[in-house]
């Protein structure tokens, strides 16, 4: 089953905020400057930073398999085997780590000894019982 990311509004205001910069930068200094060739490669450059925050926004998703849980944010894919999913806290923010997620309130999925990686599915509840399926034995964590 696929679960698309859920993006609240302080992370879509952050991106999107920092895309109109960047394009208002660009776009500027190619009017004001466009035969330098320095502008023209910056220029590619940032859209190219511009592109990838995009990508990262709507590109997120995890995936859930009799096996694997699979998360997917622009470069950053890998799975977990859900036997090796010892626990799951809903509704809290990990602030570092591995947080292949654009929101907040999540959950924090502990697997093996000491390995953690934060999500944040469009429905936690869903995600959870869905999980729940798989594996019946994990202890499930609700900090709301």
């Amino acid at each position: 089953m696929k679960f698309k990311s859920k993006s609240d509004s302080l992370f879509q205001i952050l991106i999107y905020g920092s895309c109109a910069v960047i394009f208002y930068s660009v776009a500027r200094e190619f009017i004001v400057n466009k035969e330098d060739s320095f502008v023209l490669g910056g220029g590619l450059f940032l859209l190219l930073i511009v592109g990838f925050l995009l990508w990262l926004l709507h590109g997120t998703h995890y995936e859930l398999s009799e096996d694997h849980l699979k998360y997917h944010a622009a470069f950053l894919n890998g799975k977990i085997p859900i036997k090796d999913i010892r626990e799951i806290v809903v509704g809290k923010t990990m602030w570092a780590g591995y947080k292949p997620a654009t929101s907040r309130n999540g959950i924090i999925v502990k697997y093996n000894k000491y390995s953690q990686i934060y999500i944040s599915p469009d429905s936690n509840e869903t995600f959870v019982s869905k999980l729940k399926e798989f594996k019946p034995d994990i202890v499930v964590l609700d900090k709301k």
